[in-house]
C-alpha cells in the first residue's frame, strides 16, 4: 500500500505534468531560445536600410574625396553654405569638416542629421572618416609603400586552448564557457523562483479552499509540506531532462556540420568551442551537476516559500513576505556576474559555498572547470542547510496552515518556529 507522502508527491506531479501548459512550454521554450539566438542574424539578413545622402562641406579640401559611398550611405561634396544645406530637403545629413580636421579631428568635425541617425549609418561615417584621416597622416611622412608595410606588420592572433588538468587533453573556449555559464545561471535562477513560488501559490489555494484541514487529518503537516515540495520539484526536473535531451540531439547534429564548414575550420577559437560542445563527457557532467544544484537550491528555497504560503491567506500578502526568499536569489545572480569574470578567485569560491548563493554561483563556475572537492563541499553544505531549514520551516508550516484572518508579522512567524 502506498504511503501518504508518496500519494501527495504523485498527485502534485501528475496534476502539473498532464497540463497542456506544461507540454506546450516544455516543447516551445527550446524553440523560442533557438529563435532568439538566430533572430539578430535573420533581422540583419532581411533588413534593407534606406539609403542616406550625406552632404560633405569640406574646408580641408582633401578629406571628402577619400570618403567611399556604400549602398546605404552616399557621400556628396557640397560647395554651398551650411545654412543652404539645412534647407535642402534632398539631403539627409550634413558632414561639416573644419580646416584642421586632419590635424585635430576633435572639435573640427560635426554631423548634422535629420532625426536620429541609425547606429550602422553613424558607424560607417565614422569609420570612413578615420580611414581617410589616417591615410592622410601616413602620406605626410613621405615613406614609400608605408601602407603596404603596415599591412605586413599587422597580425591577428588566434589560437586553440587545451586543458591539461584532465586525464586527456581537451579543447576549451573561454568565450563559449562564458555563454554557457550565463545561460545555466539564468535557467537555474528562473527555475528556482518559478517552481519555488509555485509551491507557495499551491499552498495558499488549498488553504483558502479548506482542503488542507481535511488532508492534515490523515497526514502530518511536515509530510504534506515535503510531499508538495518533492512533487513540484519532480515537474521541474522532468522539464530540465526533456530540454537536455533536445539540446543534446541538436548539438549532436549541429557540431559535425559546423566543424565541416571551411570558414569554421580556419578559426582555432571556433574549433575549440565546437570541440568543447562535442565533448559528451563535459556536457553530461555539466547537466548532471546542474540537476544536483537545482535540486538543492529548489529544496532550500521552496521550503521558505512553503512556510510563507502557510502563513498568509492570499497572494498579495505573500508577495510582500516572499521578498525574504527572493532577495538572496537576486543577490546570488548579481554576484554570479562577477564570478563569471573570475571563476577561480577566492570570492568566487566563498560565494559558491554559501548556501543562499551557491546554486547560482557554482553554475557560473562549472563551465570553466571546478575541482571535484569544491563541488562536493558546496553540495554537502547546501543539502545539510536544506535539512536544517526544512525542519525550521515545517514548524512554521504546521501552525500557519490553521491561521486565517490576518497577515502575521515577522515576530509572530518567529514565535511559531519556536513552538515545540
Amino acid at each position: 500500500m502506498k504511503s501518504a507522502i508518496s500519494i501527495i508527491i504523485a498527485r502534485e506531479y501528475l496534476e502539473r505534468v498532464k497540463r497542456k501548459s506544461f507540454i506546450i512550454t516544455t516543447l516551445l521554450v527550446p524553440l523560442f531560445m533557438i529563435l532568439i539566438m538566430f533572430a539578430p542574424a535573420a533581422i540583419m539578413l532581411f533588413d534593407t536600410p534606406e539609403s542616406k545622402t550625406i552632404a560633405v562641406i569640406d574646408d580641408t579640401g582633401v578629406v571628402a574625396q577619400r570618403l567611399r559611398s556604400s549602398d546605404e550611405v552616399k557621400f556628396v561634396s557640397y560647395s554651398e553654405s551650411l545654412d543652404s544645406a539645412r534647407t535642402d530637403e534632398s539631403i539627409d545629413a550634413i558632414l561639416s569638416l573644419g580646416p584642421r580636421a586632419v590635424e585635430r579631428p576633435a572639435g573640427s568635425i560635426t554631423l548634422y542629421f535629420r532625426g536620429a541617425p541609425a547606429l550602422a549609418t553613424d558607424t560607417y561615417i565614422s569609420s570612413q572618416l578615420e580611414t581617410a584621416i589616417e591615410d592622410l597622416r601616413l602620406e605626410a611622412y613621405n615613406i614609400p609603400n608605408i601602407k603596404e608595410i603596415l599591412k605586413e606588420v599587422e597580425v591577428d592572433i588566434s589560437y586553440p586552448t587545451i586543458r591539461i588538468d584532465k586525464e586527456e587533453d581537451t579543447s576549451t573556449s573561454s568565450g563559449l564557457s562564458y555563454i554557457i555559464a550565463l545561460m545555466l545561471d539564468m535557467i537555474l535562477y528562473m527555475f528556482i523562483l518559478i517552481y519555488g513560488q509555485m509551491v507557495m501559490t499551491s499552498i495558499i489555494e488549498e488553504k483558502n479552499n479548506r482542503v488542507l484541514e481535511i488532508v492534515v487529518s490523515s497526514v502530518k503537516p511536515s509530510s504534506l509540506m515535503f510531499g508538495k515540495i518533492a512533487g513540484i520539484g519532480l515537474v521541474a526536473i522532468t522539464q530540465i531532462l526533456i530540454w537536455a535531451a533536445l539540446i543534446g540531439i541538436c548539438s549532436a547534429w549541429a557540431t559535425p556540420f559546423l566543424a565541416s564548414l571551411p570558414a569554421v575550420s580556419d578559426e582555432p577559437e571556433l574549433m575549440s568551442a565546437i570541440g568543447q560542445l562535442g565533448d559528451l563527457g563535459y556536457v553530461i557532467t555539466l547537466f548532471f551537476n546542474m540537476i544536483l544544484f537545482f535540486i538543492g537550491g529548489y529544496l532550500f528555497y521552496s521550503s521558505i516559500y512553503a512556510a510563507i504560503g502557510s502563513a498568509v491567506d492570499n497572494v498579495q500578502d505573500a508577495s510582500q513576505l516572499s521578498s525574504i526568499a527572493t532577495m538572496p536569489v537576486i543577490i546570488g545572480i548579481i554576484a554570479s556576474m562577477s564570478v563569471i569574470q573570475n571563476p577561480g578567485s577566492t570570492m568566487a569560491f566563498w560565494i559558491s559555498i554559501f548556501p543562499f548563493t551557491s546554486p547560482m554561483a557554482m553554475m557560473s563556475r562549472l563551465p570553466f572547470g571546478v575541482p571535484a572537492w569544491e563541488i562536493a563541499l558546496s553540495l554537502g553544505i547546501l543539502y545539510l542547510s536544506f535539512i536544517g531549514l526544512i525542519w525550521l520551516c515545517a514548524k512554521i508550516y504546521r501552525v500557519g496552515i490553521f491561521m486565517y484572518g490576518k497577515k502575521p508579522s515577522l515576530v509572530e512567524i518567529i514565535r511559531w518556529a519556536r513552538y515545540k
